[in-house]
């Protein structure tokens, strides 16, 4: 697909996805209320209707359906712009739902709608290593694997159209359960008097080992929080879409209470719009003011 690519939604995880595909030698038309597209390499759009109408290609960087819904659809949304032939790629976390009716309503139209939920967080969209679970026609998905090259590793199609984001919400749960988890044992074994370095090391060749444990919580331990990730509300955000996916399932959801308290009581504490992994703090706050950081000992320095 030749010409430029639309972005909209220019935040923590779009202006860098933006920015590696300006700098793989592709143009990219930008917009975003409050994001400056040139701080990512963008040319200005107006708004979402004059971004479609400039690029074949829009892809949706936003923070959930309440948003994506009328961008796409309101009166300067997308579609107000998109000539027939266009493809949208929604990049937000969204309700399925949501997601299956805009498609439907972009097809009368003949645009193509795809959900492409995106993961691995701010630092893989810097490196362009994310993981994209995508939902649409297998043709549709393989036409626009060349547009995501730049910003993701792998692009894993899921099936027909919201069964992309559907991915991506059970994906977010298993995240905000072991995220949530993680900070109570580390707050845990900071009261226990443990060295949290070395329990660390002891989960992460053991059988409670995940993301958080591997990934996160090494470096919160020596004071990195690694800012400009997904923030405490927008995980309750996206716990909660995932119960309104059980609940139309008609699966039981069990274990969606422990994250929906955990990043609810991180937001109550102030902590809502800081990165989720702040859910530590929040915890430790509730044990009396524990702080896990140990920097008693100089690690080495670590590349970004």
């Amino acid at each position: 697909m030749n010409g430029p690519v639309g972005m909209i939604g220019l935040g923590n995880m779009g202006g860098r996805m933006a920015r590696r595909i300006v700098d793989a030698g592709t143009e990219v038309i930008g917009f975003d209320p409050v994001a400056d597209p040139a701080a990512a390499g963008a040319e200005r759009g107006t708004g979402p209707a004059d971004v479609a109408r400039r690029c074949r290609v829009v892809l949706l960087s936003l923070p959930d359906s309440t948003v994506v819904e009328p961008v796409v659809r309101g009166p300067d949304g997308v579609l107000a712009g998109a000539a027939a032939g266009t493809v949208v790629v929604d990049l937000s976390t969204a309700d399925p739902s949501s997601t299956v009716a805009l498609a439907a309503e972009a097809a009368r139209r003949g645009v193509t709608f795809l959900d492409a939920g995106i993961s691995g967080g701010a630092a893989a969209a810097e490196k362009g290593s994310l993981t994209i679970t995508a939902g649409g026609s297998a043709e549709d998905v393989d036409a626009i694997r060349p547009v995501l090259a730049p910003i993701a590793a792998a692009v894993h199609h899921l099936g027909p159209v919201g069964a992309g984001h559907t991915a991506k919400l059970l994906n977010n749960f298993l995240n905000a359960v072991t995220l949530a988890a993680s900070a109570e044992v580390m707050v845990a074994g900071q009261q226990a008097g443990l060295d949290l370095r070395t329990l660390l090391a002891a989960i992460n060749g053991g059988s409670g080992q995940s993301f958080a444990t591997s990934n996160r919580f090494p470096r919160i331990v020596d004071g990195d929080y690694l800012e400009g990730g997904l923030s405490s509300r927008l995980m309750t955000k996206d716990v909660t879409l995932y119960t309104e996916l059980l609940g139309r399932l008609g699966v039981p959801s069990l274990n969606a209470s422990g994250p929906l308290a955990s990043f609810g009581l991180a937001a109550h504490l102030g902590y809502g719009d800081a990165i989720s992994n702040r859910v530590v703090d929040a915890l430790g706050d509730l044990a009396g003011g524990v702080r896990i950081q140990q920097p008693d000992i100089q690690q080495p320095s670590r590349e970004a």
